[in-house]
């Protein structure tokens, strides 16, 4: 039997918010031409220049190394070219800040979802998420590797007290930092639902009800995007904001 490749329609944004002076954010969308799918946000840290220049790596070397693969023979080929890539650009930006002071301490979150026929991929360091839609219920498939991630996890907190815990915004882990990368990989099977990447410029500025009702909506991907991007302006706008949704033409998860 053909395993089938979904079709379906993306958008994404990346705004520089209300607050900062500068948009250390990056977000792609891309579809082969055998509608293998590849979304990434990437929110980069160390300040100007530093966490401009760690962002932009992750996702145009995600890019331009997806645009030049062609084509996945199996699922095993993806994986390994999943992994392999997000460790070269570990390497490209550890030793780019190991061997020029400029750019000491800087790395970026990443967050990568990709689509190979029946199957879903999901590669996440740092804070940045991936949410599915299924069967209209939004539901967040990374875990954020973040210090109140591990006050909870250990029970020290609950999550009501980490919404204003002094620490929330601390990461323990991210891409570039050190000379092997860790990550969380998680894979699943994929029918056709839909997909949201964001950075948490998105997701502190507008909760998780708002998400799922705007994602709910018959809008198109595009107004979708920009009512979100909108309203974490209109509530703050406190970072830099990114984000992209996927919608399948053949979604057979309703």
């Amino acid at each position: 039997m053909k395993i089938k490749n979904y079709k379906g329609t993306y958008a994404y944004q990346c705004d520089i918010g209300m607050v900062r002076k500068t948009n250390e954010d990056r977000v792609k969308g891309m579809v082969n031409s055998f509608n293998n799918v590849l979304l990434v946000v990437a929110d980069g840290m160390g300040g100007h220049k530093k966490g401009e220049y760690a962002s932009n790596e992750v996702v145009t070397f995600l890019s331009k190394e997806f645009k030049r693969k062609a084509r996945f023979t199996s699922f095993f080929d993806a994986h390994f070219w999943l992994c392999s890539t997000v460790k070269k650009i570990n390497k490209n930006i550890f030793n780019l800040q190991d061997n020029n002071e400029d750019y000491r301490g800087m790395g970026s979150t990443i967050c990568v979802a990709l689509i190979y026929k029946r199957r879903l991929m999901v590669l996440n360091a740092g804070d940045s998420r991936c949410y599915v839609l299924k069967n209209n219920k939004l539901e967040q498939i990374t875990e954020d590797q973040t210090y109140v991630r591990y006050l909870i996890n250990s029970g020290q907190i609950n999550e009501k007290e980490a919404l204003t815990h002094p620490k929330r915004h601390y990461l323990t882990n991210a891409i570039g930092l050190f000379p092997t990368f860790s990550y969380d990989l998680n894979i699943y099977d994929y029918h056709g639902e839909s997909l949201f990447l964001c950075s948490d410029g998105l997701y502190n500025n507008v909760s998780f009800s708002d998400i799922e009702a705007n994602l709910r909506s018959n809008n198109s991907v595009d107004d979708k995007i920009n009512s979100l991007v909108n309203l974490a302006n209109y509530n703050g706008g406190t970072d830099n904001i990114s984000c992209i949704l996927w919608e399948s033409l053949d979604d057979q998860s309703k």
